[in-house]
């Protein structure tokens, strides 16, 4: 009998250990299937191929952090795979996100050699992030809007000339209340070719919603100077405001792919539409 409880006491012992174990190699498993998909990409040839840099290292630690985490992404695998799909296609490139969170660092490693940049409305939570994962690159965005406040600024739309498709404009656009005038230059001088709308919260009244992250993106995408289309992905599409200022701004023609809660848009150049966003 005292053979048998301490049999088992060991086998409980050991239990926590294959707790862990399976943790770990669930908690790595996406972001190995990413980068392990179609792994004969250009992309990923050349990250791992060349000698030992910043962006290697920028995915190994990421695979760490997941293999060592019960924190998951946001987005579903179907959803991660459309921008992961264009990121293969087009990196190294300029990839701005809305957001930032537990799978920021996904998100950079799935870009190496690329500028990515994540705009964040919580000072203090861009501090938790980039306190576990220094490598990225953030900065502060002071929303100067409410998730309540949606309908009555697509009429401010309609009425103020400063958003109008005509002129629209985002740096220096005070009387635009959509337009996002209080980001870094970088932002501004930056061509991104891809724009991820993932934030900021959108799920209460008092919250920002995404109403100026959405128009600020479609505004980057029309001035657009280099060739090419500028891919916005929409997360969260299953909510009314998120809907609304989709079909406003980025425009159902330019609808690609729609995936889960998330849609993809190829938005061309402002010089290859009509003045209207859509």
């Amino acid at each position: 009998m005292q053979k048998a409880n301490h049999q088992s006491k060991k086998a409980e012992r050991r239990w926590p250990l294959r707790l862990v174990a399976m943790g770990l190699i669930g908690g790595a498993s996406l972001l190995f299937l990413l980068l392990g998909k179609n792994a004969s990409a250009p992309f990923l040839c050349g990250a791992w191929a060349s000698s030992r840099s910043s962006a290697t290292s920028l995915q190994l630690e990421a695979v760490l952090q997941y293999a060592t985490s019960t924190v998951v992404p946001q987005q579903s695998l179907g959803e991660i795979s459309v921008t992961f799909g264009v990121l293969r296609s087009l990196s190294p490139t300029n990839f701005l996100v809305f957001g930032l969170g537990r799978d920021s660092l996904m998100w950079a490693s799935l870009n190496p050699h690329g500028r990515t940049l994540f705009l964040e409305e919580d000072p203090k939570w861009v501090h938790t992030v980039l306190k576990d994962a220094p490598a990225l690159r953030a900065h502060t965005v002071p929303y100067r809007t409410q998730l309540s406040q949606a309908d009555e600024l697509m009429h401010h739309f309609r009425s103020e000339p400063d958003c109008s498709p005509h002129k629209s404009f985002l740096r220096g656009n005070d009387k635009c209340r959509l337009a996002l005038n209080m980001l870094d230059n970088e932002v501004y001088d930056t061509e991104w070719d891809l724009i991820m709308i993932d934030a900021p919260r959108g799920y209460f009244p008092e919250a920002p919603g995404r109403m100026a992250a959405i128009y600020s993106a479609a505004v980057m995408a029309r001035n657009r100077k280099r060739t090419g289309v500028t891919h916005v992905f929409l997360h969260d599409v299953d909510r009314r405001v998120e809907q609304m200022y989709a079909e406003a701004f980025l425009c159902k023609k330019h609808l690609v792919k729609a995936e889960g809660r998330l849609w993809h848009f190829e938005i061309p150049p402002a010089a290859n539409m009509n003045s209207d966003f859509c």
